[in-house]
């Protein structure tokens, strides 16, 4: 008997979607490869060991709403991997709403997660549908110690820090050469105010003693979604990486964007950031190494006369991306989600559900310490 797909896994031939297949088939979930190219996708994951013996089928389609309708119809979840997502995005979202279908993306673009929250959120939530952007690493590890934070009572200013030391797919390199370019917001008194351009910022990562230089990295997701929850009155995110010389590669390139490229009209300064993501990271990495690619994220909160520190110690942040794809759709499909319309990977699982799920596989731990 053939069987019945409730799950599409879209842009399932990249370097996190081949990561994402892999939870998928741990957790015994039968899934829809999709994407352009039928044979790079049977090649591709074909390169999953963990798929061996699992029930997924490859499916080629054109990148069009039409035709990705088509293939949704009847589906319960999508997870859609494919960016750019600015670029790219809209087709999935408005074939995953025509389709019936939740939908969850790995974008780290804060200007896509506002588009979403405001011309896609009502219409998703009339339909008691899920729209989940940034439901993994970046942006979700903040929202989970955010949301932690918040358990202590009084506390209503966040301030996060992500420090990551893994490698860069090259899809991730287009979407944060485009996301460093464009409005980066903070959240102050309940008001988004804007980061300055290229502008780098000197952190101390706890529990380490050298100054590392980090970026707004888009301004985080967090502002987002915390821009209208009475219980947050400001909030801010920044990003910092091991690998300095690497990273402040980044910066320059930031700044030289501003010198050469801040007054091109919008479509070109895509097409510019497209050929740098391209020319930086040209082939995409090896999975990886617990012991080697570790990441830490900080939250510390304030309130008037209390505090709490909250850190996220962990390692593999791409692979945590795989686990809370997979680990969404699971909850979907035995009927956990919690919200609807657009939602947070904590409005939508609880937060502790989504930490317990990342700690049970080795991929952090967590402390929390009160002042």
């Amino acid at each position: 008997m053939a069987t019945a797909y409730e799950v599409v896994l879209y842009g399932a031939s990249g370097y996190t979607g081949k990561l994402t297949a892999w939870k998928l088939a741990e957790r015994g979930i039968p899934f829809i490869a999709a994407g352009r190219n039928k044979e790079r996708l049977a090649e591709e994951m074909a390169k999953v060991p963990e798929l061996a013996g699992h029930d997924y089928q490859c499916v080629a389609l054109e990148h069009e709403t039409g035709a990705l309708t088509e293939l949704f119809k009847g589906k319960k979840a999508v997870i859609n991997i494919v960016g750019p997502f600015m670029q790219l995005g809209r087709p999935v979202v408005e074939a995953s709403l025509a389709a019936g279908c939740h939908y969850f993306d790995t974008t780290g673009e804060t200007d896509w997660m506002s588009l979403l929250k405001r011309t896609y959120g009502p219409s998703f939530a009339a339909k008691d549908l899920a729209l989940c952007p940034a439901n993994s690493y970046m942006w979700t590890e903040g929202n989970l110690a955010a949301e932690i934070a918040l358990q202590t009572p009084g506390i209503d200013t966040l301030d996060m820090l992500y420090l990551g030391d893994s490698e860069v797919s090259v899809a991730s390199t287009m979407s944060f050469l485009r996301m460093c370019t464009q409005p980066q917001f903070y959240l102050r008194n309940n008001e988004l105010v804007q980061w300055p351009w290229a502008t780098s910022y000197q952190v101390r990562v706890p529990g380490e003693h050298v100054l590392l230089n980090a970026l707004p990295w888009s301004g985080g997701g967090e502002p987002i979604w915390y821009e209208d929850d009475p219980r947050v009155r400001n909030c801010q995110t920044l990003v910092s990486f091991r690998n300095q010389e690497r990273f402040n590669g980044v910066v320059g390139l930031l700044k030289k964007f501003e010198q050469e490229c801040r007054q091109l009209d919008a479509a070109r300064q895509e097409e510019v950031t497209n050929e740098w993501g391209k020319a930086v990271t040209q082939v995409e990495p090896a999975r990886e190494n617990p012991d080697v690619n570790r990441c830490t994220l900080s939250c510390q909160g304030r309130g008037n006369t209390n505090s709490v520190s909250v850190v996220l110690r962990g390692n593999s942040p791409y692979a945590q991306t795989g686990v809370l794809g997979a680990e969404a759709v699971r909850r979907v499909l035995r009927g956990q989600l919690h919200a609807t319309g657009f939602v947070s990977p904590s409005q939508a699982f609880g937060a502790r559900n989504l930490v317990a799920a990342l700690a049970e596989e080795g991929y952090l731990a967590y402390e929390v310490k009160h002042v």
